[in-house]
């Protein structure tokens, strides 16, 4: 599988996700593909992270955290700044306004195939 997703080797990346089990998923996946990876469960660390210099060359990001009440869509205002790529990793269905706020990112809906979050990462790597 590594060779597969050889266009992820040595990048550094962010996983957005307040699910422990799909955080922790995705981050073995990346780091057997040879990726660096810092996850983070709830807005406010990635913004901290980030705002206190934390470079990534793209993240992985759930829309909604801990519940309603929390989205991460400051972090990708952020991100969208910073020239970093990202995609959405949602239970949210594509029509979605929160969803309508990026429509040039790549949406992968929950529950989600591991290769299509790869194919996403792919796309916005220009892998």
């Amino acid at each position: 599988m590594a060779e597969a997703h050889a266009f992820i080797a040595g990048k550094r990346c962010l996983v957005l996700d307040d699910e422990f089990l799909i955080a922790l998923d995705i981050q073995q996946t990346l780091e057997q593909a040879g990726a660096t990876v810092t996850c983070l469960g709830d807005a406010k660390a990635a913004l901290e992270a980030l705002q206190g210099g934390a470079k990534f060359d793209c993240a992985v990001l759930d829309i909604k955290l801990s519940g309603a009440a929390q989205s991460s869509l400051t972090v990708a205002a952020l991100l969208t700044e910073h020239g970093t790529p990202f995609v959405f990793l949602t239970g949210l269905h594509a029509g979605n306004e929160h969803v309508q706020a990026f429509p040039h990112v790549p949406l992968v809906e929950k529950p989600y195939q591991m290769e299509a979050l790869m194919a996403a990462l792919r796309r916005v790597l220009g892998g």
